[in-house]
């Protein structure tokens, strides 16, 4: 498993979709994940200490955990399968690990809140990461980076990779920390 985190959550001002892109930690390959807006919105909130006037989700997901004696310990992505990721939800309780079955924009939005550990197995981030060229230190006029494709023994075709590229090249720059 790979550890990550969430780099940023980029929206594209054409389709508006969202991406939340995780970074490895020791490492500079990337992982686009696509979300929903509620989800980018839940996430982006927690990552700049946002607290909503009334729970999300999310939020009410962490209390029953918390309040059932369980510990979130940790989450992951642990499949892509027909273009579709899926993820874990580890949590220990009285001794014993349990694993709950997630989509990795809901894992993430709980990851964040209870500040706990985001991984990627290892097959996932070489199937579907990808590297970002770094942007010029001196630019005035931000342009979307370049993606170059991530080298992995199963072969994905460049028609499956030219959907990600399309968007991720589109999406504004707007990065979490910079609000």
């Amino acid at each position: 498993m790979i550890e990550t985190v969430v780099d940023s959550i980029r929206v594209s001002l054409v389709t508006q979709h969202r991406v939340v892109l995780l970074k490895e930690v020791h490492g500079d390959r990337h992982l686009p994940i696509w979300i929903g807006p509620f989800e980018a919105e839940a996430i982006a909130m927690a990552l700049q200490g946002v607290t909503p006037a009334r729970p999300l989700p999310y939020d009410l997901l962490r209390t029953v955990i918390d309040e059932l004696g369980a510990e979130i310990r940790e989450v992951a992505v642990t499949d892509l399968s027909q273009e579709i990721f899926y993820a874990r939800i580890v949590l220990t309780m009285n001794g014993r690990t349990i694993e709950i079955d997630s989509r990795p924009s809901d894992a993430i939005a709980l990851a964040v809140r209870a500040k706990v550990p985001i991984y990627v197995d290892d097959s996932v981030m070489e199937r579907a990461g990808v590297r970002l060229e770094e942007e010029a230190e001196n630019e005035t006029e931000i342009e979307p980076p370049e993606i170059e494709r991530v080298e992995s023994e199963e072969q994905i075709s460049e028609a499956d990779l030219s959907i990600f590229r399309e968007v991720i090249e589109s999406l504004d720059l707007d990065d979490l920390d910079k609000k």
